[in-house]
């Protein structure tokens, strides 16, 4: 007996049309789960135009998704000049899976119900102007929630940063509370309750405090951001455990310091982005700097660090962007950066780099972003190349420098010291030829007349 074979495409587009046509309309509470959201709304964004008691199935409706058997999975409101406040109604649709309410003007806070949801895994009302303390965790809620991804970004959310709430979170996967006004310390119960964290994003707030230490247990955490808060101490040994990482990001919180260890650095070998600038670490660029093959982004800038700059980050030839700036580099700039061919961004301004330009640096053909003003470089500035198209500005504050765009030209800046010198030297060799010329000649003409008299 032989079986039909059915094609993994064909089986693909029955399970799609399966789930996009439920096989019935969804029930009257769903729909007055919905109503009831649509009612705590002051502007609906022409919402009430299809959402009617009048008959009709809300699986139709706009911005409503149902499953195959005619529950509403998701509701998906981004983006509709939603104003008002949100009702907790939402929560009560049981099979509700993805909730979007972004970029809409609410008031008020989140709803406790929909964050502690025990059906929605993806819930994002991110740009929204919800206001307020974030949810504390309710004492009834016991059991983890099946939330993975809460984006609650670009909001007014203040007070403090709960620790409590992610006791009940072990499904999730992303948490972006980046653009709000939190304030506290970064929990160290986060990487300890939420063992799947994939994505951590704090960044401009008002957090303080050390980096907790826990944050290295999350070992499958790929992306770390905390910039833009008030953020001090050392970076933890234990944060260079997470070895997934791909994106470590806290510039911009002036209090971390510390050096850089290059026998831990060289651990986070999947690292794509390193972010450090803009606060007090010192100590030299590790030479091991060369092993994080997959480093796109470097940014140390606007730190005390110090010491010559390693030619071993010409081992990183994926590397789009440099920044040291505002620091006390010194030394010479590697003729290996020219290997770099992919770089887009290069600024050493502000330093104490001596030298020449390399020409290396011509070849760079993406080459957008450079500065390298305020330094003690000298020589003439190369002409070829990406270098030819930039402004004075990415030179100047080199007095050494010299080149067409600057008030130094090259030709001008090696030759008056010898010009100097030799129009003195000459001068005091054509008075001296002019004085004894003359005295010569007035002493051979005074021979003459003598000789004419007596001889005559």
């Amino acid at each position: 007996m032989r079986f039909l074979t059915v094609p993994p495409v064909v089986l693909h587009l029955f399970l799609l049309l399966f789930l996009a046509s439920p096989a019935t309309a969804c029930t009257k509470q769903e729909k007055r789960n919905l109503l009831q959201f649509l009612a705590g709304l002051s502007q609906d964004g022409g919402l009430a135009a299809s959402w009617r008691d009048n008959g009709t199935d809300c699986c139709e409706w706009e911005g409503v998704v149902c499953n195959g058997d005619g529950a509403v999975a998701e509701v998906s409101l981004g983006s509709k000049g939603l104003e008002g406040r949100i009702s907790p109604s939402l929560a009560d649709l049981t099979s509700l899976l993805h909730v979007n309410l972004s970029y809409n003007s609410f008031s008020g806070g989140l709803p406790p119900e929909l964050m502690f949801s025990g059906s929605i895994i993806v819930l994002d009302v991110s740009f929204s102007r919800l206001n307020g303390p974030l949810p504390e965790l309710p004492y009834l809620v016991t059991t983890d929630r099946p939330l993975q991804v809460l984006n609650i970004s670009s909001n007014q959310f203040s007070s403090e940063f709960p620790s409590a709430t992610w006791k009940v979170m072990k499904n999730l996967i992303a948490l972006n509370a980046s653009n709000n006004s939190f304030t506290g310390h970064i929990p160290s119960s986060l990487c300890i309750g939420l063992p799947s964290l994939a994505l951590l994003d704090l960044c401009y707030n008002q957090l303080s405090g050390d980096i907790p230490n826990t944050l290295g247990n999350c070992s499958k955490l790929k992306v770390l951001k905390a910039g833009n808060n008030h953020i001090s101490g050392i970076l933890p040994v234990e944060i260079f455990h997470a070895t997934s990482l791909e994106y470590l990001s806290f510039p911009n919180n002036g209090g971390l310091q510390g050096e850089l260890d290059g026998a831990h650095i060289v651990k986070l070998n999947n690292l794509l982005t390193l972010d450090l600038g803009g606060n007090s670490f010192s100590g030299t660029i590790p030479e091991s700097i060369g092993q994080l093959r997959r480093l796109e982004e470097l940014h140390l800038g606007s730190n005390n660090m110090s010491g010559e700059l390693p030619s071993t980050m010409s081992n990183c030839t994926n590397l789009k962007t440099i920044d040291l700036k505002i620091n006390n580099f010194y030394g010479e700039i590697p003729q290996s950066i020219g290997n770099l061919t992919d770089l887009q961004k290069l600024d050493l301004s502000n330093n104490h780099l001596t030298g020449e330009i390399p020409a290396a640096l011509e070849i760079l053909h993406f080459l957008s972003e450079f500065n390298i003003s305020n330094n003690n470089l000298e020589g003439p500035i190369p002409t070829k190349g990406q270098l030819s198209t930039f402004q004075a500005s990415s030179f100047n504050g080199n007095p050494k420098l010299c080149g067409s765009l600057l008030i130094n030209h090259c030709d001008s800046v090696e030759a008056p010291p010898i010009s100097i010198i030799s129009a003195k030297q000459c001068s005091n060799k054509v008075t001296f030829a002019i004085a004894f010329g003359v005295f010569f000649g007035v002493g051979v003409l005074y021979d003459q007349l003598v000789l004419f008299r007596y001889f005559g």
